[in-house]
């Protein structure tokens, strides 16, 4: 983030605005996101470390972390429950 100079003061110094939030989405995100609905653990993995970078950096994309950290673990969840079901049944 960077902060711009808006004036000076009588003095000379810099007055500086509010910092310049980048205006680009995580690519991380993005890739949570798209293996959260191919039903991929990597939903997960590239979730928490877009959440990671987007807290440190002020990218945007949270929301897109957050819906593939959802759809990563309901998958996961999901398959387990199956092999669960299936390991039970044959049992």
């Amino acid at each position: 983030m960077v902060a711009p100079i808006v004036g000076h003061t009588a003095d000379g110094q810099p007055v500086y605005g509010a910092p310049i939030r980048s205006q680009s989405t995580n690519v991380f995100a993005i890739l949570a996101l798209v293996f959260g609905f191919l039903g991929g653990v990597l939903a997960i993995i590239f979730g928490h470390i877009a959440l990671s970078q987007i807290k440190r950096t002020g990218e945007s994309g949270r929301g897109l972390a957050i819906a593939g950290l959802v759809l990563g673990y309901f998958f996961v969840a999901f398959w387990l429950v199956l092999v669960i079901s299936i390991a039970s049944g044959n049992a």
